[in-house]
């Protein structure tokens, strides 16, 4: 079993978290006023959070790791991609759902071409900042658990102030 192969599992449970998050979201009574709520002026939204997650892995699958790899979900990707300033256009459940689900097999597609053997390569879309395969396995890993957490924490703040 390859590297990539063995943070899989990590991937997984991770997403069952955020999935679990949304779904929780969605047994509320206004579920989309919840994904649009903002914890502050300017602040991101649970739907920008959760979105965030699903497009950053896209661009990771193509972008940055496969350049070469037909894109989806382009249309997104100034929206959502880091440094990208939350609209107050807010997903729906059904686009989170969709977007998580293409967006993760086609992450996974992508890693299961890399080998142990290029785990020390730096991809030309990541040599400016000097990360090489190896570390972008452990960023996928903590950038999800990290924008579950904001998700999470700003579904917590929500409840409190509409109690």
């Amino acid at each position: 079993m390859s590297t990539a192969a063995t943070f899989f599992p990590a991937y997984a449970f991770n997403r069952s978290r955020t999935l679990g998050l949304l779904d929780a979201i969605e047994k509320e009574p206004n579920p989309a006023a919840i994904l649009g709520w903002r914890p502050g002026p300017g602040r991101a939204h649970i739907g920008w959070q959760l979105m965030h997650i699903f497009i950053t892995e896209e661009i990771f699958a193509t972008e940055r790791l496969n350049p070469a790899k037909a894109t989806m979900h382009t249309e997104l990707w100034p929206r959502f991609r880091g440094g990208s300033t939350p609209d107050d256009t807010i997903p729906t459940i059904a686009e989170l759902r969709a977007v998580a689900q293409s967006t993760r097999e086609r992450l996974l597609d992508t890693l299961n071409g890399y080998g142990d053997d290029r785990l020390k390569e730096i991809p030309p879309s990541l040599a400016a900042r000097g990360i090489n395969v190896e570390t972008v396995l452990h960023i996928i890993s903590w950038h999800e658990a990290h924008h579950h957490g904001q998700a999470h924490i700003t579904l917590n703040l929500y409840k409190a102030s509409h109690a």
